[in-house]
């Protein structure tokens, strides 16, 4: 297969009405594990590429939980600091890291939609590359996406006072919570962007992952809940993810809440993975 980008122009064969194309340097079978890795590395670059350039993805992503970070230390920050004698940094940062996550994902999942509006996943799906590597060149995609973003919400959040106090290797696990959560995310809004096409799932998605960052044990500890409301706080994924990440950095439980998140991503994929996949096959052959 030759990379377009680098391949000369086609010409005009001077002995025929018809063009000359370079010949392919790289062919491989399109059910082969070489087809899989190149045309997956060549999807994920377009969708950098495509994301790099939209305003709303990189405002959706990046800028909006890094503002809200600032807004609720800010104003909420320092009466919670006092209230509980621990900088509220240490829950605000994580939880802003994973909201990042969660809203890049949405993003996404409508630019999914708009991609199967236009059709060009059904043109990539005539194409002679591996069936495959559209939906993995997107998680993959996700997780550079959720990478960066945690490390530039952690760096906001240096600034407001955040450090990692257990050491490199919690540092780096740290980092890799939102991503823990955030592929499992980014599972169930594939499958829904794909298989509810003229529902606004991704948009009502959207409402409850709002409503989820004011009932968390980063928003406030969760003894300031209400007692009926307490359990739901302490277990729902945004609570356990943001525990884990408190504990890698700055001390306490880690191992309940790791385990608890891990538990809920896998559960995410689990339930719509499958979905994901059939309802994208569906999509690329059908208009929306």
């Amino acid at each position: 297969m030759t990379d377009l980008r680098s391949a000369p122009l086609p010409v005009t064969d001077p002995d025929a009405s018809t063009l000359v194309f370079p010949t392919p340097t790289e062919v491989y079978p399109e059910t082969s594990w070489k087809a899989l890795l190149t045309h997956s590395k060549l999807q994920t670059g377009r969708l950098l590429l495509r994301s790099a350039k939209d305003p709303f993805t990189m405002l959706q992503a990046i800028v909006y939980p890094a503002i809200m970070l600032v807004m609720f230390w800010a104003v909420l920050g320092i009466s919670v600091t006092r209230a509980t004698g621990v900088n509220s940094v240490y829950g605000y940062a994580p939880m802003l890291a994973l909201v990042g996550a969660m809203f890049g994902s949405m993003a996404s999942g409508m630019q999914l939609k708009a991609e199967w509006r236009k059709g060009l996943l059904s043109r990539f799906w005539i194409l002679p590359t591996h069936r495959a590597a559209g939906l993995i060149s997107r998680l993959v995609f996700e997780a550079i996406r959720i990478l960066l973003t945690t490390v530039l919400i952690m760096l906001v959040g240096v600034l407001l006072g955040f450090r990692f106090n257990q050491g490199v290797v919690a540092g780096v696990l740290l980092m890799l919570v939102p991503l823990v959560m955030g592929i499992g995310f980014a599972t169930m809004v594939t499958a829904l962007s794909v298989n509810f096409a003229k529902v606004p799932l991704v948009e009502l998605l959207s409402l409850i992952c709002t409503l989820l960052m004011f009932f968390n044990s980063g928003f406030v500890p969760t003894a300031a809940y209400p007692t009926w409301l307490q359990g739901f706080v302490e277990n729902q994924p945004m609570s356990t993810a943001i525990d884990a990440m408190r504990g890698l950095s700055l001390g306490g439980p880690v191992a309940e809440p790791l385990i608890k998140t891990t538990l809920w991503s896998l559960g995410a994929i689990a339930i719509f993975a499958w979905p994901a996949i059939n309802g994208y096959k569906r999509a690329a052959g059908t208009p929306i």
